[in-house]
């Protein structure tokens, strides 16, 4: 195989230039598969089970699988680079679209957890392609870069969750079910977003910075999970960015999960559940350029307390006015910013501080625990809200956010920076 050498300077930055457009696109197309299980699939799952627990796992299937996928996919990248991980996990998460549209044509539960489960993985990438962007950044533009990511995703990430309008037409030409349409759009979406990433990610930027970093001699030999835990060991700002990073996805995903649940209890329409969820992902990603230029500029403790105090007033919101659609929907874009603040300050962070010769793997690793986090936050949900309501659940995710917001209150940020940095 042909060794890419990369000179310092100018040509690293026209390689960051094509890595970022390549991401961009990708994660534009991508996005729009992945937008339809916080939607679309949990109604899905609803009505294909008939039944409140089934349906409850079923919501969490795809967020597993991203939990689970994280693990494999950080170790490809760490072995095989960015290009194999992410082509993988796209095209792995349209396999399981397809099951979807053949569960949602025929009402098979079978495959509806696993379609579910593998559309899991276009998650995993998608979270994975944010640290692709600051392989090669320099270090004082790792949250403009990451941010810029995460941003794209919000033309795709609003579009999934409303495919059963274009849905409608293919139902008509093709006999196809609603939702079978939707799935059948989303998996041609996150195949070419896999094909893109294959033809165009060359070279790869996470073996260039390997090879910069003198890596790729030695190669990463343990799983991203073991790799991530070897790192929080020693490193007190990892610890700070994944206690960042996990309650953002949990307080995040517990509370959208349950949400059109809610929405439909009172006498909400797929249109509305729609609308909600499209808003709320809109305020997860539209303003990540702001985020990450406050986080380059502020500092990433005054990043995540602004996302703390965005989260409560959601969340407070949410507990007082659970009747109301309007203030259930701003509660739901408060949610999906205050997830802004807080994920991508502590992505950042994380991306900083972990040390060269774990990176990509505890990458991984870190996606995988977040997601496994959120996804036992989602099935505990649905019981939760089942046995109480809707505004007990906003209550105890605020409980959630009190550990980070102590740690933030009572550590200094020079304490969470490299030795060398401090």
């Amino acid at each position: 195989m042909t060794t890419v050498t990369i000179a310092p300077g100018a040509a690293r930055s026209r390689l960051q230039r094509r890595t970022l457009i390549v991401l961009v696109i990708t994660q534009i197309v991508g996005t729009v598969g992945v937008g339809v299980a916080p939607s679309i699939g949990i109604l899905l799952a609803g009505e294909i089970t008939q039944n409140e627990a089934w349906a409850g796992l079923a919501r969490t299937a795809s967020t597993l699988g991203a939990a689970l996928m994280g693990v494999p996919l950080g170790t490809l990248a760490a072995r095989y680079g960015r290009r194999v991980a992410l082509t993988s996990g796209w095209w792995t998460a349209a396999v399981g679209s397809v099951l979807l549209v053949l569960a949602a044509q025929r009402s098979l539960v079978v495959l509806l957890f696993i379609g579910l489960f593998l559309m899991g993985a276009g998650l995993a990438v998608s979270l994975q392609a944010r640290f692709a962007a600051t392989d090669l950044a320099e270090p004082r533009h790792h949250g403009r870069s990451l941010s810029l990511i995460v941003w794209v995703g919000t033309i795709g990430s609003v579009l999934g969750p409303n495919l059963a309008v274009p849905g409608r037409l293919i139902t008509g030409a093709t006999g196809l079910t609603l939702y079978a349409s939707a799935f059948l759009i989303a998996a041609v979406c996150m195949a070419v977003a896999g094909a893109v990433v294959f033809a165009l990610l060359r070279p790869d930027p996470l073996r260039v910075a390997q090879r910069d970093a003198a890596e790729a001699k030695t190669g990463p030999r343990r799983g991203a999970i073991a790799r991530m835990f070897a790192e929080l060991r020693i490193n007190p700002g990892a610890r700070y960015a994944v206690l960042a990073i996990v309650s953002a996805q949990v307080v995040m995903v517990s509370i959208m999960t349950m949400t059109p649940v809610h929405l439909t209890h009172q006498g909400g329409s797929v249109e509305i559940v729609g609308v909600t969820i499209s808003l709320h992902i809109l305020g997860m990603y539209a303003l990540s350029p702001v985020v990450g230029q406050l986080t380059d500029r502020l500092g990433h403790r005054a990043t995540i307390s602004i996302g703390i105090v965005i989260f409560v007033a959601s969340l407070v919101i949410g507990a007082l006015q659970p009747e109301k659609f309007g203030w259930i929907i701003t509660s739901l874009i408060l949610l999906g910013l205050g997830w802004s603040f807080v994920n991508v300050s502590g992505s950042a962070l994380f991306s900083s501080v972990v040390s060269a010769d774990t990176k990509a793997a505890a990458q991984g690793g870190v996606d995988a625990v977040s997601n496994l986090f959120g996804a036992t936050a989602a099935f505990a949900a649905g019981p939760l809200l089942a046995a109480s309501s809707f505004p007990v659940l906003s209550l105890l995710a605020i409980v959630v956010l009190v550990p980070l917001a102590v740690l933030v209150l009572v550590r200094s940020p020079r304490s969470f920076l490299p030795q060398d940095a401090a």
